[in-house]
């Protein structure tokens, strides 16, 4: 099933945009460019600025430097489609011998999913989520990556996070992504990304698990371009100029079946 957005999720994705491509634009600016009044340009300034996505400034505002939401506010979006994501991912991978495995939404509803298998696993993460959601299965042994902890992703990163995964060589390496453009697959977080480039860099298989929202958009931290043993797994067929790019380049997209 189809789901459209609204207007005002299409304006403030609009204004994030321009933002990005102009820090420093005003509330007119937006006006005009949006085509509708600045009282309307500035209730989505004022909304976006509570969910942590934006800075408000006098006359305007700056983008925070992440476009995505907390995890907390995340995990309450696209909920069935991220579910269905994990599941398909966790019918090819629960038969690993061991996974690198990221953190955010859609990786943590990987480990529900993940949570269920009767095989013996071995998982390393950086993620406090993941490592106590899979705990719960006793089969599965889970090994927590030291580092500084960052409390908005709930995971740790920096250089000793970094030199730990490179101890590692792990088949398979799964984690999300904020942006998922015709170049290749982004993060939004800076240091949660020099963690997840380090995970593909160590692991012989990349696994990308994201959702429809993140098609055409690219982020602050370069993860990957497209290449062989890269792999997408969605919940929508992408668009032809992001399907063609993924095809051409050796790597490869399954999508999901459809939530019920």
């Amino acid at each position: 099933m189809k789901i459209s957005r609204s207007r005002k999720d299409v304006r403030h994705e609009r204004i994030l945009t321009e933002l990005q491509a102009n820090p420093a634009i005003r509330v007119t600016q937006l006006s005009e460019e949006l085509g509708v009044s600045a009282e309307t340009v500035r209730r989505d300034l004022a909304e976006l600025d509570g969910l942590g996505r934006i800075n408000r400034t006098y006359g305007g505002a700056v983008r925070t430097n992440h476009f995505e939401p907390a995890l907390n506010e995340r995990m309450t979006i696209h909920v069935p489609e991220r579910r269905a994501i994990a599941q398909a991912a966790a019918r090819r991978y629960a038969g690993a011998d061991a996974l690198l495995l990221g953190g955010g939404s859609t990786v943590l509803q990987f480990a529900r999913a993940l949570r269920m298998t009767q095989a013996r696993l071995t998982v390393i993460t950086p993620a406090y989520a993941v490592a106590a959601e899979l705990a719960n299965n006793p089969l599965i042994e889970v090994m927590m990556l030291p580092g500084i902890f960052e409390p908005q992703e709930g995971l740790v990163c920096g250089p000793e996070t970094i030199r730990a995964v490179a101890r590692y060589r792990v088949p398979i390496a799964i984690i999300g992504a904020s942006g998922v453009h015709e170049d290749g697959v982004s993060e939004a977080m800076l240091r949660a990304g020099e963690v997840y480039t380090a995970m593909l860099d160590h692991a012989g298989e990349g696994v990308i698990l994201a959702d429809h929202s993140k098609f055409g958009k690219r982020a602050l931290v370069h993860l990957r371009s497209w290449q062989a043993r890269l792999t997408l797994i969605t919940d929508r067929q992408p668009p032809s100029f992001l399907s063609a790019a993924i095809n051409d380049n050796g790597s490869a997209f399954a999508v999901a079946p459809a939530p019920d």
